[in-house]
């Protein structure tokens, strides 16, 4: 005979944790009067809620992007990075310098949701797509995989609330619509008034969104679907880090 122990209701799991980032942001506004200190906080209140939840071989951390020819991305405040396969991770200091090619998403952290806020988060994004990644053939035990084709880092902002009267309404959908290709935001999550997930069509762009109730699950739920369909980041170039590595030591000598 099978027991029957209960069910739990997952949405409202999701609910219970969405008020308790809403109510952490919340006492960080009243009582923390430092910007800086306050944009520091909520930095540390999701990269928390990403790395408890997401599966291991993700992780996320605030950081700088590099390429193999030294190019550095802006100082991103969530890059959530492959921990399985990438070798090469670069820390100096307490700042983290993570290859290009270990990036599946960047996100930019703020206050509030307005149009600032999304064209510093698009710069940002702009700055990590701009970055040259490398992809090399893997060895199996039967053969040899091809090289992975490159996917696009998916980029966001992530805040407390929305600037805009209609939360993440048309006037959202406007500025996404104003971003470049290479600083598109696909998923953003303004935890007390909703989330969106937004694709550039022909005529503009195209925008889903949450209802303020749900906006920190359909942000995560939309976060690991996108990550799911990514699969693995591409198998780096380790040689080429090393060339210039020993470009340097022959300036040096």
């Amino acid at each position: 005979m099978v027991r029957d122990y209960g069910n739990v209701d997952v949405a409202e799991l999701f609910l219970s944790l969405q008020k308790q980032m809403a109510a952490k942001f919340d006492t960080t506004r009243g009582f923390v009067p430092h910007d800086p200190t306050k944009g520091a906080a909520a930095e540390q209140n999701w990269l928390a809620l990403l790395n408890t939840y997401l599966p291991e071989r993700y992780r996320s951390d605030s950081a700088f992007v590099v390429d193999h020819r030294g190019r550095l991305s802006e100082q991103i405040d969530v890059v959530i990075y492959d921990r399985q396969y990438s070798p090469l991770i670069f820390m100096q200091d307490g700042v983290r310098y993570i290859p290009a090619e270990s990036v599946y998403a960047v996100f930019d952290v703020k206050q509030e949701m307005r149009r600032p806020a999304i064209e510093q988060a698009a710069e940002k994004a702009e700055s990590v797509r701009r970055l040259k990644r490398t992809s090399v053939p893997v060895r199996f035990a039967a053969g040899t995989y091809k090289p992975k084709p490159l996917f696009e880092i998916t980029a966001g902002i992530l805040c407390v609330d929305t600037w805009w009267a209609d939360g993440v309404g048309d006037a959202l959908k406007k500025v996404l619509g104003e971003c470049s290709r290479a600083g598109f935001l696909n998923l953003g999550c303004a935890v007390k008034d909703g989330s969106f997930e937004a694709r550039p069509t022909k005529r503009g762009v195209e925008v889903q969104t949450s209802t303020r109730e749900t906006a920190l699950i359909f942000f995560f739920l939309r976060l690991l679907h996108r990550l799911q369909q990514l699969g693995t980041v591409p198998a780096m170039d380790v040689m080429q880090y090393a060339a210039r590595l020993g470009r340097r030591t022959k300036e040096s000598s």
